[in-house]
């Protein structure tokens, strides 16, 4: 076990922050993309997505609830990570950021929980969103 943890705290706090902002962006890109069977491979086994203060645990019923997102030629919406931070351990990650409608306008802002797999994947484990709030539309 020890020589499978090694590796997870041999990164820097830098790197393991790009491998998170690389891993939403990728993540994200799944929407625009239209690719529902991509967006699962993101999820942990054990994740929850919250939408309205109901939770989706699971793959498939987070796939269940997001499948009618990915209809249509044209994404409904996209989102991209702003602030991403890791724990020291290297095991744990958040990111946040805007979430645009198709014109460009922040509708909201997503918040996401990411592990890393003992593979050295991350994987989305808790995700949800809010509104905009004034601070973060002053920012646009």
């Amino acid at each position: 076990m020890t020589v499978l943890a090694a590796p997870l705290f041999a990164q820097s706090s830098a790197a393991l922050k790009e491998q998170v902002r690389w891993a939403e962006t990728a993540f994200a890109k799944t929407m625009a993309d239209r690719d529902l069977t991509a967006f699962t491979k993101f999820l942990a086994q054990d994740a929850i997505f919250m939408a309205n203060g109901v939770p989706a645990r699971g793959p498939q019923a987070i796939t269940a609830r997001w499948k009618g997102f990915f209809e249509g030629t044209q994404a409904p919406f996209s989102w991209g990570p702003e602030f991403v931070e890791v724990l020291d351990s290297g095991t744990l990650a958040t990111s946040s950021g805007p979430v645009r409608d198709p014109s460009g306008k922040r509708v909201g802002t997503f918040n996401s929980v990411w592990r890393r797999e003992s593979t050295g994947e991350w994987k989305i484990v808790l995700d949800g969103g809010c509104p905009p709030c004034p601070t973060c539309d002053a920012k646009q």
